[in-house]
């Protein structure tokens, strides 16, 4: 299997595939959207909310906010805790839930969460934990596509929302790839 990158940004990146079946070149693409562990918000716990929406549609937004993911140093048991106050009148930002990890933040700053009137407040923590898409959309890293181009050649697109860069993505995808096919193999002798 040979690859040759098109394109490699902070967003996207291009790739093709050459001497690759098609069922692995799905493969790719399924486990680079469902089976990246990312961080996600997944509880919140409001302690002030004067707004007129209701707590659960605020903290299903702020699920959806891309919280940055690390390639090293996390696992599925941590907690990050963000942290918003605002008082209204005024537009709240993703940039204002306040991370308690520099390292694990909103990936994008200008996300609007809730327009609150005079006087509205909303106070909250929020808890980050790691997950896949197979769990839930919010842990989902970004878009993969391919194009087949002949029996053995492909060309793929990945596309970041923010997370972890495309790049990071694909190597994860194979990764992961490879534990699967490890953990096959295992089974398979174990018959």
């Amino acid at each position: 299997m040979k690859i040759d990158v098109l394109e490699d940004s902070k967003a996207s990146m291009s790739f093709t595939i050459k001497d690759c079946t098609n069922g692995y070149a799905n493969a790719l693409r399924r486990i680079s959207m469902n089976s990246i562990p990312t961080f996600a918000i997944d509880r919140v716990t409001f302690y002030e909310n004067s707004s007129a929406i209701f707590d659960e549609y605020i903290a299903h937004r702020i699920g959806l906010v891309p919280i940055t993911t690390p390639q090293k140093g996390y696992g599925e048991k941590d907690e990050i805790l963000f942290t918003l106050e605002a008082t209204g009148p005024k537009t709240v930002y993703s940039s204002e839930l306040v991370t308690s990890d520099n390292d694990v933040k909103v990936a994008n700053d200008k996300i609007p969460i809730i327009k609150l009137g005079d006087d509205q407040r909303l106070r909250i923590e929020a808890k980050a934990v790691m997950g896949t898409a197979l769990k839930h959309a919010k842990f989902q890293p970004g878009l993969a596509t391919f194009d087949q181009k002949d029996a053995s050649t492909f060309q793929f697109y990945i596309e970041s929302f923010g997370q972890m860069p495309p790049r990071q993505i694909l190597n994860k995808a194979f990764d992961v790839i490879e534990e699967e096919i490890s953990d096959i193999e295992k089974k398979v002798k174990k018959l």
